[in-house]
């Protein structure tokens, strides 16, 4: 750790006591410090500072601390780590710390999972039909949903190109897995390869950026409940596929949406033709079966996997216990932004839903496979030093992640309209109102 003890040898004069330095609240004095007094009480100059910060190697800023000790007053600078810095290392570091093997996909090994786990959804739907007892059905639904969620995660990895290097076995597999959770594959995998290309840009950001203050302030009230008061926006998604997301406009299911550049077209159109076909499906076995057993079977976990996919979503680009940075201009590159992402840790169900809690690595370099993801993050992370954040241990069920959630909502509403490097600002109003109406 750098640090400076200001005394005699600095050349600094002690103030008078009426203009003594006060500590502020948000840089308390750290108790793991040693802190010598030189005396009095000292003046920081400019001068010392500028030598001080030519003496310490980049990522990190000075903090001013001040501690008491009776009469006197002691003052040390320390170096503090700042995620806003650019990083000393690049992605070819990165590159060439995962091994060889994470880089190959094998189309076997992907397969055998969708295999699973369309084994899973079938086994599990039958045995809830079969057994047909209300004390069963909460339960089917919550591990049902947890599987839709899972088939999501496979089809994503179709739409990267990391579930094979086979293009048409890509998009077979993809059409089929989305489609069959009403999601047009084409559609959001070209938004969601938008959202890998500009991770962490204010504007460019597709999925869960930040609303600059002028349209945070445009919203309606209703509108801002929505969006920051939970459940809503654990049921966000089917919105945002018709929508997008405020200040943005267009849709997954138009070819001309602004989404979509010409020669996307007739994949848009391929993609929103299955989803129609999936939907008339659902809507015969409805007829056969009656509503209330398709509710049943299929409505209930779809609103579950739309819960978990707004869930995780979020929760890789929110909650940390620090702010994180949102970038514009000069000031973003692929790298920067890909770091602002969170790794979380699910529990027993990292390994159901294919590890996609390990995210950093992921959206650094998509085309690795989700089985070698974990491998591939544990190389990466001396490179990665600090920018890594290790992730909260869960226990069997990820609980733990609502109070990170509840906690994002209520303090990250919008960011400033100005600067290239910006934080999540609060809502006192929305807060407070949000406060009053439980």
């Amino acid at each position: 750790m750098a640090s400076l003890v200001l005394s005699e040898c600095c050349g600094l004069r002690p103030l008078p006591a009426s203009m003594r330095f006060r500590s502020k609240p948000r840089l308390p004095a750290a108790p793991h410090l040693s802190f010598v007094s030189g005396g009095g009480r000292p003046i920081l100059s400019a001068g010392c500072l500028r030598d001080w910060a030519l003496r310490v190697s980049a990522p990190a800023r000075p903090v001013i601390v001040e501690q008491k000790e009776g009469e006197g007053v002691i003052w040390a600078l320390k170096e503090e780590f700042d995620p806003g810095l650019p990083p000393p290392f690049g992605l070819a570091e990165i590159r060439a710390a995962i091994p060889k093997h994470c880089w190959v996909k094998n189309p076997w090994r992907s397969m055998s999972y969708v295999v699973r786990d369309v084994a899973v959804v079938f086994g599990l739907a039958a045995t809830a039909v079969y057994i047909n007892s209300w004390i069963v059905w909460p339960l089917y639904w919550a591990a049902q949903g947890t599987m839709f969620w899972a088939l999501f995660v496979l089809g994503h990895d179709c739409g990267h190109g990391s579930f094979s290097n086979n293009l048409k076995l890509n998009s077979v597999v993809g059409h089929i897995l989305h489609s069959s959770i009403l999601v047009p594959y084409h559609g959001w995998r070209i938004s969601h390869r938008t959202h890998h290309q500009n991770h962490g840009h204010v504007e460019k950001d597709e999925s869960w950026h930040p609303l600059p203050e002028n349209i945070y302030r445009r919203l309606d009230s209703m509108t801002r409940m929505l969006r920051f008061a939970l459940p809503f926006p654990m049921l966000a998604f089917p919105i945002y596929l018709w929508g997008r997301s405020p200040g943005k406009s267009g849709s997954h299911f138009n070819p001309e949406s602004d989404l979509f550049v010409p020669t996307e077209r007739k994949d848009v159109i391929t993609s929103t033709a299955c989803w129609i076909a999936m939907a008339s499906l659902l809507a015969g076995l409805t007829w056969l079966m009656g509503p209330l057993k398709m509710f049943q079977l299929y409505a209930v976990p779809y609103g579950v996997f739309v819960m978990w996919l707004d869930l995780v979503t979020y929760l890789h680009h929110h909650g940390h216990e620090e702010k994180l940075p949102w970038y514009r201009g000069k000031e973003w590159t692929y790298l920067r932004g890909g770091l602002t992402t969170l790794d979380r840790d699910y529990g027993w169900i990292n390994n159901i839903h294919h590890d996609i809690g390990t995210h950093v690595i992921h959206h650094l370099f998509p085309q690795i496979p989700h089985y070698h993801l974990v491998e591939a993050t544990m190389a990466a992370k001396p490179v990665l030093g600090k920018y890594y954040r290790e992730p909260d241990k869960s226990g069997p069920l990820p609980l733990h992640l609502f109070h990170d959630l509840s906690k994002s909502l209520k303090q990250d509403h919008f960011v400033s309209d100005s600067g290239d490097i910006v934080y999540y600002e609060k809502d006192p109003e929305l807060s407070s109102s949000s406060h009053k109406s439980k």
